[in-house]
């Protein structure tokens, strides 16, 4: 069968197609726990201080501006 490999044609690019169908799926996987440094809980507190203080000021001027154009 290799003897032959020669006498194979191959079909010219410009007359081949090729169509690719995928249908993305979620796939689930086991979760990984990565260690958290001790040093990164009070920088995550922080983080979230400061978003918490952010939205709370955010709430007190709309309520401010409400008042005004009420």
């Amino acid at each position: 069968m290799l003897k032959n490999y020669k006498h194979w044609s191959h079909p010219s690019p410009r007359l081949t197609q090729l169509y690719v169908e995928d249908i993305p799926t979620m796939v689930l996987c086991k979760p990984v726990l990565l260690p958290l440094r001790f040093m990164t809980v009070p920088k995550l507190e922080k983080i979230q201080q400061a978003a918490q203080d952010t939205i709370h000021q955010q709430e007190m001027t709309e309520k401010e501006q409400q008042k005004i154009t009420h």
